[in-house]
């Protein structure tokens, strides 16, 4: 607001009809303000190798997937806190690792396992 009202030297960087790049002329300044363009030419990824990785993480994550579930089911019959507890973490681990599906049943399973163990199988 304070540079609209007092008067300064404003560059006019526009052409004009005789194809003068600039002139200086003395009025109210409109803003003040200084802008730019992105320059930067666009970014690409190289994504074979991010698919590769995934294909590798996926392979890793599925043997841990597998013995999580077994852990998991084998927690229904035998030691549900500490084989349904390892089941978990071992899912968590899967996940990571790419198995999501595998992962994720073996760590609702796990959970099952335990909150039966807790609280549903002592009054049996």
């Amino acid at each position: 607001m304070a540079d609209q009202e007092r008067k300064v030297p404003v560059t006019n960087l526009r052409k004009d009809d005789w194809g003068l790049e600039s002139y200086e002329q003395t009025k109210t300044a409109d803003y003040l303000e200084e802008t730019s363009a992105e320059m930067a030419a666009p970014v690409t990824f190289d994504r074979e190798n991010k698919e590769e990785r995934d294909a590798d993480a996926g392979a890793g994550g599925t043997g841990l997937g597998f013995a999580a579930i077994i852990l998991s089911i084998l927690s229904l019959f035998v030691s549900p806190i500490l084989f349904g507890a390892v089941g978990i973490v071992l899912g968590f681990i899967a996940r990571r690792r790419g198995a999501q599906s595998l992962g994720s049943w073996a760590i609702g399973i796990g959970a099952v396992s335990i909150i039966l163990g807790m609280f549903i199988l002592p009054f049996f």
